[in-house]
């Protein structure tokens, strides 16, 4: 039989391949949306007859919501760095979850903002921004409570 802390390394390992997977997707889509911002999306707005100057600030809306994009990929991966570590903090986890669902709701509702036009996705965007704001925090917290057993 096993010792128990082998079968638990073997979650961590898990847990931290999962967290570097979403990490690895949202970043490559990130990319890709970025470059579709960059390349397609002006032409795709100038066709709606839009003024130029709310076409300049949906372009502005769709970087944004690229760009946090990225950084939050990129803070998963200290996320799943964390979970692979000996005896890990439930934090780290928490402040996955709160990345992820952050930019779901943060990026998410700014790509369709832009590309609908609904304002009232507008009002959603900030509960994204208030999760990925706590996903820092309780990064932070994981890094404090990081144990060295």
């Amino acid at each position: 039989m096993k010792p128990l802390s082998a079968e638990l390394a073997l979650d961590f390992t898990a847990a931290a391949q999962r967290w570097g997977v979403v990490a690895a997707l949202l970043g490559a889509l990130a990319v890709a949306l970025g470059a579709f911002g960059a390349h397609l999306l002006p032409n795709y707005l100038a066709g709606l007859g839009l003024e130029p100057a709310e076409q300049l600030k949906r372009l502005n809306n769709w970087e944004t919501a690229a760009r946090y994009q990225m950084y939050h990929a990129l803070a998963l991966l200290a996320v799943a760095w964390l979970v692979s570590r000996p005896a890990p903090s439930l934090a780290a986890t928490i402040a996955g979850v709160c990345f992820v669902l952050g930019v779901l709701i943060f990026s998410g509702c700014l790509y369709a903002l832009v590309l609908s036009g609904v304002k009232v996705l507008g009002a959603i965007v900030p509960i994204g921004g208030l999760l990925m704001i706590a996903g820092w925090i309780v990064l932070g917290l994981a890094f404090l409570l990081k144990r060295t057993a």
